[in-house]
Order: structure tokens, then C-alpha cells, then sequence
């Protein structure tokens, strides 16, 4: 991509000695001589950068400055100022100015701010093409708080959207933290329940008394501390849904009980006679393997295949990679809006250390992690630095080996591969991390003979989607 830097000054020869060093730089330069005719330059061109004078005539540099913050605000500006005005400067600096610097010119110390500015403003850039698309995906599935886009998220999706106006009982699998909540969530709100209560029991937080109870319910003096009648969570869902959590984890007795309402749609309260009768779709979840507990005699087989009508199973996050980066996105947008941090995205190598790890907490960690690196973060992008040390030491680990005596062809292709690998075979990622062109990664991935493995379709969305 070729960017188009704005300079702005009303002397001429300081434009045109700019404008070549620029253009040398290899970057389409245009100019103008005050700042009314910059702004309007701005609306027939898109402009990436501007360097401007802090003094000009009809409109100085700092009123510039404030209109394009306002206007424009992911174009940096970078200042010019005489020794006499480097107070001015430096207020600039605090008006949303990406640098400052004194007249005469710096070349190389110019080259260089601009480098780095245009660097943070594709960054920002691609931010906002991932909230794009992270906004189209939330469309697509009717504001779902579930995120993805690779296969195995695909197939989930046409699950719920299959399953979700059924009566069938859902068993939703996964490892912990891949978001099986979220899927109980989307299939109660797309069901013809969605108008009646969506009631969730997290199975392994209570004891066996305490969960039949809460279950069922129970009459006054049924037990010690009873003191008056209480409904428990089947009757509360009657017309609508449960989610019992983890249901893995309940006793024998209690999967005695949990089967008759499946098997009779009826119960009693503990500690009571009268026989009550409900309509309640159930759904439920683990991060247990059901059958293994079944053959191990831990959990009633006949229970099972009742809860198993449907299963939907979760992929770890670390078998998709390429939803990773939509993920980050989306959290860090979260995360800094609710603790009042301006971060617009990650540095490279920060998204590539999160692509590279393989998240044994899956989403809920991921999250987690972003959240504390958008408190920790001293910039308006997240850097290496800012993520937790086993984060990136983990990726060092996972670096990249080239055996010595390896031909430079050969090592090219270890790269392309590994980092084609890190990033779910995302190929628009992996041609900027690497510098090249994506027709230049392209033809490389068929001269090594990746084509099979990378190119299985022509989008970016990875190998799998």
C-alpha cells in the first residue's frame, strides 16, 4: 500500500525540499500553503499523514491540528516549529499532535516519525476492519455474543440455528471456558421460549442437598433452616428453559430425579406429597466426558442419551486459531471502554504472541489476558511488553528453528510455513508480519509446494474455513 502524505507550509521551498525527501521515501506527496486549502485537500483525497507548519497565514498549524483531530482523527499530524515556538509545540503535542519537530529539518529524524506514524495508522486501520467485520458476523447472527468465523465455529452456528425452535434437550460439550453458556444463551433466545425465563443452575457449586433443593424446592420445615416453602429452579422455568451447568458433576440421586421430569415432566419438592407438573425445555453442559463417566458408572446411562438428543460440541480455542485476532478485537474494544483506556488495537508481534499460544483457558482466558493488558498499556496500542510474561515467553519457545546447512530457499519456506501456522493460514496477516506482497506469498506458497495445505480457498479467513 502506498500512502499519501499532506505537507503543509507557506514557504515554498520548504515544501518542495520536503516533498522530495518524501517522495524519495517512496510515498505520494501532495502540498498546500496554508491550512484552509489542507482541509480542503482533505475532502477530494484521502490523506494518511500531514506535516505541517506551526505558523501560517489565514489558518495556523494548531488550528489545523484541531480540526483534523476532530474530523479526522485517525490521520497523525506531525508539527514544524521554529526554536522560538517549541512551547506552542509541545501544547501541540498535548492537542493530539503525533510529534513535533524544529526547523531546520531533520530529514532522517522525519523519515523516521513517519514511518512510525503511518505504521500506528495501518494499525489502527486494520482495528477497524476487524470491528467491521466482528459487527457484520454479530448481524449475520442476530446480535449472538458467540464470535467466529472458522469451520468449526460455522458448524456450531448451523446447530444452534437448526436445534434452537426444537424441544430436543441439548448437551452442549467443550473444554472449560470455550463459552458453552453463551450457546445455552443463543438457543434460548432463538426458541419459541424466548418470551418465558431462561433459569441456569451451575451444578458443581453446590452440594448434594443444597442442589436438590435448589432444583426442586422444598416445603417449609423440610429441613433444618427451612422456614418457609421455596420454588425451585424447575418450576421457575416452567414454559421456558433450564441450563444446568457442569452437569456432570451431580450425584446419582439427583440424575434419579432430573430423569423422571424428563421421562413424566412432574416432580416434588423436597420435603413435600403434591406431584407438580412442568413444561420446561432442558439444557445442559460439561467439560466431562459423559460416556466415560457412563462406563465408569458415575452417571446414569439412561440420563444420558435423554440429555444427548442433540450435542453441540465447542472447539478449543487453540483449534481456531484464525477466530483469535476477531476475539482480541472485540474484548479490547470492551475492555477499554469500560475501563476508560484509549487503546485502538495490537502491535504485530503482540497479536502474533496471542496467535502463537494455545490458551489452555480458552476464550475466558484470552479475555482476561486482553483486559489486562489494555490496563496496563502505556500507548494506544498493545505491545508485547504489556501481555503477561508466559504469554510471550511461551511464543519464543514456539519460535521458529532453522537447522544450520539449510539452503536460504529452504529456509524461506520454514518461515512462510510457521507463520502461515501461527496464524490459521491467514495469508493477509502473514504477508504483513513477513513485508511482502500478498501476490508475492502467493506465488511462494506454490513454488514450495504449500499450495495444498493454504490454498484451499481464496479467502483470508484461514485453512479451515
Amino acid at each position: 500500500m502506498t500512502f499519501r502524505i499532506l505537507i503543509v507550509d507557506d514557504e515554498k521551498n520548504i515544501r518542495s525540499g520536503l516533498s522530495r525527501a518524501m517522495e524519495m521515501d517512496g510515498y505520494l506527496v501532495s502540498q498546500a500553503e496554508d491550512g484552509q486549502e489542507a482541509l480542503k485537500m482533505m475532502l477530494k483525497m484521502e490523506i494518511d499523514l500531514i506535516i505541517a507548519d506551526l505558523r501560517m497565514p489565514k489558518l495556523s498549524g494548531e488550528e489545523l491540528l484541531k480540526k483534523v483531530v476532530s474530523s479526522y482523527p485517525t490521520v497523525p499530524v506531525i508539527i514544524l516549529t521554529g526554536h522560538g515556538t517549541v512551547d506552542n509545540a509541545v501544547q501541540a503535542m498535548r492537542n493530539g499532535a503525533y510529534d513535533f519537530l524544529t526547523k531546520p529539518v531533520n530529514l532522517d529524524r522525519l523519515g523516521l516519525l513517519v514511518k512510525r506514524a503511518l505504521g500506528r495508522r495501518e494499525l489502527a486501520r486494520k482495528h477497524q476492519e476487524l470491528e467491521a467485520e466482528i459487527s457484520r458476523l454479530e448481524k449475520q447472527k442476530s446480535g449472538s455474543e458467540i464470535l467466529g468465523k472458522s469451520a468449526p465455529m460455522h458448524r456450531v452456528f448451523e446447530l444452534i440455528e437448526q436445534v434452537a425452535p426444537t424441544r430436543a434437550s441439548v448437551l452442549i460439550t467443550g473444554e472449560s471456558g470455550t463459552g458453552k453458556e453463551l450457546v445455552a444463551n443463543a438457543l434460548h433466545a432463538r426458541s419459541p421460549r424466548n418470551d418465558a425465563s431462561l433459569v441456569k443452575v451451575h451444578c458443581a457449586a453446590l452440594s448434594e442437598s443444597l442442589l436438590e433443593s435448589e432444583l426442586f424446592g422444598h416445603e417449609k420445615g423440610a429441613f433444618t433452616g427451612a422456614a418457609g416453602q421455596r420454588k425451585g429452579r424447575f418450576e421457575l422455568a416452567d414454559g421456558g428453559t433450564i441450563f444446568l451447568d457442569e452437569i456432570g458433576e451431580i450425584d446419582k440421586s439427583t440424575q434419579l430425579k432430573i430423569l423422571r421430569v424428563l421421562q413424566e415432566k412432574s416432580f416434588e419438592r423436597v420435603g413435600g406429597e403434591k406431584t407438580l407438573t412442568v413444561d420446561v425445555r432442558i439444557i445442559t453442559a460439561t467439560n466431562r466426558n459423559l460416556k466415560e463417566e457412563v462406563e465408569k458408572g458415575r452417571f446414569r446411562e439412561d440420563l444420558y442419551y435423554r440429555l444427548n438428543v442433540v450435542n453441540i460440541h465447542l472447539p478449543a480455542l487453540r483449534e481456531r486459531p484464525e477466530d483469535i485476532p476477531l476475539l482480541a478485537a472485540r474484548f479490547l474494544k470492551e475492555t477499554a471502554e469500560e475501563n476508560g483506556r484509549d487503546v485502538q488495537g495490537l502491535e504485530p508481534k503482540a497479536a502474533m504472541a496471542l496467535g502463537s499460544y494455545r490458551w489452555p483457558g480458552n476464550v475466558r482466558e484470552l479475555r482476561n489476558v486482553v483486559e489486562s493488558a489494555v490496563v496496563l498499556s502505556k500507548d494506544s496500542f498493545i505491545t508485547p511488553e504489556d501481555l503477561p510474561p508466559h504469554i510471550t515467553q511461551r511464543s519464543e519457545e514456539d519460535g521458529i528453528r532453522i537447522p544450520l546447512g539449510v539452503s536460504m530457499s529452504e529456509a524461506e519456506r520454514i518461515i512462510i510455513r510457521a507463520n502461515l501456522n501461527a496464524l490459521g493460514g491467514n495469508k493477509s496477516r502473514t504477508s504483513e508480519i513477513l513485508g511482502i506482497g500478498r501476490k508475492t506469498l502467493h506465488r511462494k506458497i506454490h513454488e514450495y509446494g504449500m499450495a495444498s495445505e493454504f490454498l484451499k480457498n481464496s479467502g483470508d479467513e484461514g485453512v479451515s474455513s
